[in-house]
Protein backbone atom coordinates (compact mmCIF):
# COMPACT_ATOMS: atom_id res chain seq x y z
CA UNK A 1 0.00 0.00 0.00
CA UNK A 2 1.29 3.41 -0.99
CA UNK A 3 1.57 6.16 2.23
CA UNK A 4 0.20 9.45 1.92
CA UNK A 5 0.09 12.72 4.27
CA UNK A 6 -3.60 14.88 3.90
CA UNK A 7 -1.24 18.01 5.02
CA UNK A 8 -4.80 20.28 5.33
CA UNK A 9 -7.83 18.13 6.46
CA UNK A 10 -10.02 19.85 8.93
CA UNK A 11 -10.98 16.28 10.85
CA UNK A 12 -13.04 17.75 13.88
CA UNK A 13 -15.97 17.77 11.07
CA UNK A 14 -15.90 14.75 10.46
CA UNK A 15 -16.78 10.80 11.43
CA UNK A 16 -14.86 7.90 12.60
CA UNK A 17 -16.18 6.50 9.32
CA UNK A 18 -13.78 8.98 7.50
CA UNK A 19 -10.73 8.39 9.69
CA UNK A 20 -11.11 4.34 9.20
CA UNK A 21 -11.88 5.53 5.14
CA UNK A 22 -8.37 7.53 4.57
CA UNK A 23 -6.64 4.94 6.72
CA UNK A 24 -7.72 2.18 4.25
CA UNK A 25 -6.65 4.42 1.33
CA UNK A 26 -2.80 5.00 2.71
CA UNK A 27 -3.49 8.05 4.64
CA UNK A 28 -0.68 7.68 7.50
CA UNK A 29 -0.70 11.30 8.56
CA UNK A 30 -2.53 14.21 8.36
CA UNK A 31 -2.08 18.08 9.24
CA UNK A 32 -5.61 20.25 10.67
CA UNK A 33 -4.95 23.51 10.53
CA UNK A 34 -7.09 26.17 12.88
CA UNK A 35 -9.37 27.34 10.89
CA UNK A 36 -12.85 29.32 10.65
CA UNK A 37 -16.06 27.40 12.15
CA UNK A 38 -18.89 28.16 9.58
CA UNK A 39 -19.96 30.97 12.02
CA UNK A 40 -18.32 33.59 13.78
CA UNK A 41 -16.81 32.51 17.24
CA UNK A 42 -18.19 35.48 19.78
CA UNK A 43 -15.71 34.70 22.80
CA UNK A 44 -12.29 33.89 23.63
CA UNK A 45 -12.89 31.20 25.38
CA UNK A 46 -14.65 29.00 22.53
CA UNK A 47 -10.95 29.72 21.08
CA UNK A 48 -9.37 28.45 23.62
CA UNK A 49 -11.76 25.13 24.37
CA UNK A 50 -11.27 24.85 20.27
CA UNK A 51 -7.18 25.32 20.40
CA UNK A 52 -7.30 22.79 23.05
CA UNK A 53 -9.43 19.87 21.26
CA UNK A 54 -6.91 20.09 18.42
CA UNK A 55 -3.76 19.74 20.59
CA UNK A 56 -5.65 17.33 22.80
CA UNK A 57 -8.69 15.01 21.81
CA UNK A 58 -8.32 14.99 18.06
CA UNK A 59 -4.88 13.76 18.13
CA UNK A 60 -6.17 11.02 21.13
CA UNK A 61 -9.10 10.51 18.43
CA UNK A 62 -6.57 10.13 14.95
CA UNK A 63 -4.45 7.72 16.84
CA UNK A 64 -7.39 5.33 17.54
CA UNK A 65 -7.76 4.68 13.74
CA UNK A 66 -4.13 4.08 12.88
CA UNK A 67 -3.17 7.83 11.50
CA UNK A 68 -1.20 10.41 13.28
CA UNK A 69 -2.55 14.16 13.91
CA UNK A 70 -0.91 17.03 13.76
CA UNK A 71 -2.16 20.31 13.16
CA UNK A 72 -1.58 24.33 13.32
CA UNK A 73 -2.58 27.02 15.32
CA UNK A 74 -3.32 30.23 14.19
CA UNK A 75 -6.22 33.38 13.73
CA UNK A 76 -7.90 32.54 10.47
CA UNK A 77 -8.50 36.17 8.33
CA UNK A 78 -12.16 35.98 8.58
CA UNK A 79 -12.14 36.28 12.66
CA UNK A 80 -9.60 38.77 12.71
CA UNK A 81 -11.96 41.38 11.31
CA UNK A 82 -13.22 41.45 14.92
CA UNK A 83 -10.48 43.38 16.46
CA UNK A 84 -11.44 43.19 20.25
CA UNK A 85 -11.74 39.08 20.13
CA UNK A 86 -8.64 39.36 17.85
CA UNK A 87 -6.49 40.90 20.17
CA UNK A 88 -7.70 38.55 23.00
CA UNK A 89 -6.88 35.29 20.96
CA UNK A 90 -3.26 36.78 19.90
CA UNK A 91 -2.62 36.74 23.60
CA UNK A 92 -3.73 32.74 23.62
CA UNK A 93 -1.65 31.83 20.32
CA UNK A 94 1.46 31.93 22.24
CA UNK A 95 0.46 29.35 24.46
CA UNK A 96 -0.44 26.70 21.65
CA UNK A 97 1.89 27.33 19.33
CA UNK A 98 4.94 25.50 21.30
CA UNK A 99 2.56 22.71 22.31
CA UNK A 100 3.11 18.88 20.72
CA UNK A 101 2.35 18.25 17.45
CA UNK A 102 1.50 21.78 16.46
CA UNK A 103 3.92 22.20 13.30
CA UNK A 104 3.50 25.70 12.15
CA UNK A 105 1.52 29.26 12.31
CA UNK A 106 -2.03 28.66 10.20
CA UNK A 107 -3.79 28.98 8.57
CA UNK A 108 -3.58 32.72 8.14
CA UNK A 109 -3.71 35.61 5.59
CA UNK A 110 -6.44 37.20 3.76
CA UNK A 111 -10.25 36.62 3.43
CA UNK A 112 -11.57 40.31 2.39
CA UNK A 113 -8.28 41.91 2.16
CA UNK A 114 -9.05 44.82 4.79
CA UNK A 115 -6.72 46.59 7.36
CA UNK A 116 -7.42 44.47 10.34
CA UNK A 117 -6.54 41.17 8.51
CA UNK A 118 -3.12 42.41 7.15
CA UNK A 119 -2.38 43.45 11.12
CA UNK A 120 -3.33 40.46 12.14
CA UNK A 121 -1.63 38.34 9.68
CA UNK A 122 1.89 40.41 10.14
CA UNK A 123 1.70 39.79 14.05
CA UNK A 124 1.04 36.21 13.29
CA UNK A 125 4.20 35.82 10.86
CA UNK A 126 6.42 37.82 13.56
CA UNK A 127 5.15 35.13 16.00
CA UNK A 128 6.23 32.25 13.64
CA UNK A 129 9.72 33.80 13.93
CA UNK A 130 9.53 34.42 17.37
CA UNK A 131 8.72 30.44 17.70
CA UNK A 132 10.81 28.68 14.83
CA UNK A 133 7.29 28.16 12.63
CA UNK A 134 6.58 27.34 9.21
CA UNK A 135 3.57 29.31 8.33
CA UNK A 136 0.40 27.76 6.28
CA UNK A 137 -1.15 31.05 4.43
CA UNK A 138 -5.07 31.32 3.24
CA UNK A 139 -4.88 33.05 0.17
CA UNK A 140 -8.53 34.78 -0.24
CA UNK A 141 -11.48 32.91 -2.72
CA UNK A 142 -12.20 36.54 -3.33
CA UNK A 143 -9.34 38.64 -5.53
CA UNK A 144 -6.90 35.61 -5.58
CA UNK A 145 -4.65 36.40 -7.52
CA UNK A 146 -3.44 40.06 -5.93
CA UNK A 147 -4.06 38.43 -2.63
CA UNK A 148 -1.57 35.60 -2.93
CA UNK A 149 1.14 38.24 -4.27
CA UNK A 150 -0.09 40.30 -1.28
CA UNK A 151 0.73 37.11 1.28
CA UNK A 152 4.20 36.63 -0.23
CA UNK A 153 5.00 40.51 -0.25
CA UNK A 154 4.32 40.62 3.06
CA UNK A 155 5.99 37.51 3.84
CA UNK A 156 9.15 38.50 2.27
CA UNK A 157 9.03 42.29 4.15
CA UNK A 158 9.12 40.51 7.69
CA UNK A 159 12.03 38.60 6.57
CA UNK A 160 10.26 34.97 6.54
CA UNK A 161 12.03 32.57 4.24
CA UNK A 162 9.96 31.46 1.16
CA UNK A 163 10.98 27.40 2.39
CA UNK A 164 9.11 28.29 5.45
CA UNK A 165 6.05 29.24 3.64
CA UNK A 166 3.36 27.14 2.49
CA UNK A 167 1.19 28.97 0.31
CA UNK A 168 -2.29 26.89 -0.13
CA UNK A 169 -5.49 27.78 -2.21
CA UNK A 170 -3.48 27.76 -5.10
CA UNK A 171 -5.22 27.58 -8.68
CA UNK A 172 -3.79 28.03 -12.42
CA UNK A 173 -3.30 32.07 -12.09
CA UNK A 174 -1.17 31.61 -9.07
CA UNK A 175 0.87 28.61 -9.16
CA UNK A 176 3.94 30.28 -11.42
CA UNK A 177 4.81 33.09 -9.43
CA UNK A 178 4.38 31.22 -5.84
CA UNK A 179 6.95 28.56 -7.60
CA UNK A 180 8.75 31.32 -8.65
CA UNK A 181 9.62 32.77 -5.64
CA UNK A 182 10.26 29.76 -4.23
CA UNK A 183 7.11 29.27 -1.70
CA UNK A 184 5.75 26.11 -1.46
CA UNK A 185 2.56 25.44 -3.17
CA UNK A 186 -0.18 23.71 -1.50
CA UNK A 187 -3.21 22.85 -3.66
CA UNK A 188 -7.17 21.96 -2.16
CA UNK A 189 -8.93 19.57 -4.52
CA UNK A 190 -12.62 20.28 -3.60
CA UNK A 191 -15.29 18.89 -5.80
CA UNK A 192 -16.98 21.03 -8.04
CA UNK A 193 -14.54 24.54 -7.30
CA UNK A 194 -10.65 25.44 -5.89
CA UNK A 195 -9.34 22.80 -7.77
CA UNK A 196 -10.32 19.05 -8.68
CA UNK A 197 -8.09 16.25 -9.49
CA UNK A 198 -8.19 16.24 -13.35
CA UNK A 199 -6.67 20.14 -12.95
CA UNK A 200 -4.21 18.96 -10.41
CA UNK A 201 -2.74 16.19 -12.94
CA UNK A 202 -2.62 18.86 -16.04
CA UNK A 203 -0.64 21.10 -12.98
CA UNK A 204 2.29 18.08 -11.99
CA UNK A 205 2.37 17.51 -15.47
CA UNK A 206 2.97 21.21 -16.82
CA UNK A 207 5.10 22.14 -13.33
CA UNK A 208 6.68 18.90 -12.46
CA UNK A 209 6.49 17.96 -7.90
CA UNK A 210 8.77 20.26 -6.82
CA UNK A 211 7.54 22.19 -3.97
CA UNK A 212 4.04 21.09 -5.24
CA UNK A 213 1.54 19.84 -2.37
CA UNK A 214 -1.95 18.17 -2.61
CA UNK A 215 -4.28 18.38 0.29
CA UNK A 216 -8.31 18.35 1.00
CA UNK A 217 -9.00 20.93 2.98
CA UNK A 218 -11.98 18.65 4.12
CA UNK A 219 -14.30 20.13 6.12
CA UNK A 220 -17.80 20.20 7.18
CA UNK A 221 -18.85 21.39 3.62
CA UNK A 222 -18.78 19.30 0.43
CA UNK A 223 -15.38 17.43 0.61
CA UNK A 224 -13.89 14.45 0.21
CA UNK A 225 -11.44 13.41 2.37
CA UNK A 226 -10.10 10.47 0.25
CA UNK A 227 -8.53 13.47 -2.29
CA UNK A 228 -5.23 12.95 -1.70
CA UNK A 229 -5.37 9.20 -2.28
CA UNK A 230 -7.93 9.77 -5.41
CA UNK A 231 -5.90 12.31 -6.50
CA UNK A 232 -2.38 10.04 -6.64
CA UNK A 233 -4.66 7.50 -7.95
CA UNK A 234 -5.29 9.44 -11.13
CA UNK A 235 -1.74 10.64 -12.07
CA UNK A 236 -0.96 7.32 -11.87
CA UNK A 237 -3.55 6.41 -14.84
CA UNK A 238 -2.24 9.76 -16.47
CA UNK A 239 0.75 7.85 -16.45
CA UNK A 240 2.33 10.81 -13.42
CA UNK A 241 6.02 8.72 -12.44
CA UNK A 242 5.60 7.59 -9.37
CA UNK A 243 8.72 9.57 -7.84
CA UNK A 244 6.47 12.65 -8.67
CA UNK A 245 3.31 10.86 -7.27
CA UNK A 246 4.94 10.30 -3.84
CA UNK A 247 6.53 14.28 -3.88
CA UNK A 248 3.28 16.16 -4.21
CA UNK A 249 1.60 13.67 -2.33
CA UNK A 250 3.42 12.76 0.81
CA UNK A 251 7.01 13.51 0.64
CA UNK A 252 7.17 17.28 0.13
CA UNK A 253 4.30 17.62 2.80
CA UNK A 254 7.02 16.07 5.30
CA UNK A 255 9.82 18.42 3.80
CA UNK A 256 8.06 21.57 4.67
CA UNK A 257 6.08 20.89 7.87
CA UNK A 258 9.21 18.80 9.69
CA UNK A 259 11.10 21.91 9.44
CA UNK A 260 8.66 22.53 12.92
CA UNK A 261 10.83 19.84 14.26
CA UNK A 262 7.39 17.90 15.33
CA UNK A 263 7.04 15.75 12.96
CA UNK A 264 8.96 12.85 11.66
CA UNK A 265 8.42 9.78 9.02
CA UNK A 266 8.84 7.79 12.60
CA UNK A 267 5.93 9.34 14.22
CA UNK A 268 4.05 6.38 12.05
CA UNK A 269 6.76 3.64 10.74
CA UNK A 270 7.58 3.12 14.21
CA UNK A 271 3.94 4.14 15.81
CA UNK A 272 2.37 1.79 18.63
CA UNK A 273 0.05 -0.64 17.57
CA UNK A 274 -3.88 0.75 17.75
CA UNK A 275 -5.69 0.09 21.22
CA UNK A 276 -9.05 2.01 21.17
CA UNK A 277 -9.18 0.27 24.51
CA UNK A 278 -6.98 3.60 25.87
CA UNK A 279 -8.73 6.60 27.24
CA UNK A 280 -7.89 10.38 27.09
CA UNK A 281 -9.71 12.21 30.36
CA UNK A 282 -11.28 9.44 30.89
CA UNK A 283 -13.24 9.47 27.23
CA UNK A 284 -13.18 6.88 24.74
CA UNK A 285 -14.18 7.03 20.96
CA UNK A 286 -16.16 3.67 21.35
CA UNK A 287 -19.78 4.00 23.24
CA UNK A 288 -21.40 1.32 25.26
CA UNK A 289 -20.93 -2.19 24.20
CA UNK A 290 -18.59 -1.40 21.66
CA UNK A 291 -15.69 -4.08 20.95
CA UNK A 292 -12.22 -2.01 20.94
CA UNK A 293 -9.87 -2.42 17.95
CA UNK A 294 -6.74 -3.75 19.73
CA UNK A 295 -3.80 -4.80 17.55
CA UNK A 296 -1.02 -7.23 18.01
CA UNK A 297 1.94 -6.62 16.41
CA UNK A 298 1.04 -9.40 13.63
CA UNK A 299 -2.26 -7.30 13.43
CA UNK A 300 -0.26 -3.74 12.10
CA UNK A 301 -1.32 -2.46 8.72
CA UNK A 302 1.93 -2.76 6.52
CA UNK A 303 2.65 -0.06 3.94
Amino acid sequence: MEMYIDPHIHVTSRTTDDYEAMRKAGVVAIIEPAFWLGQPRTEVGTFKDYFSSLVGWERFRAKNFGIVHYCTIGLNSKEANNEALAEEVMELLPLFATKDGVVAIGEIGYDDQTAAEDKYYRLQLELAKEVGLPVLIHTPHRDKKRGTTRSMDVSDEHGLDPKMVIVDHNNEETVKEVLDRGFWAAFTIYPHTKMGSERMVEIVKQYGPERIIVDSAADWGVSDPLAVPKTAALMRKHGIPEEHIRMTCYQNALTAYSQSGQMHESDWLNAAPIDQRQKLFGNTVLRGGQVPRVEGPADKVEN
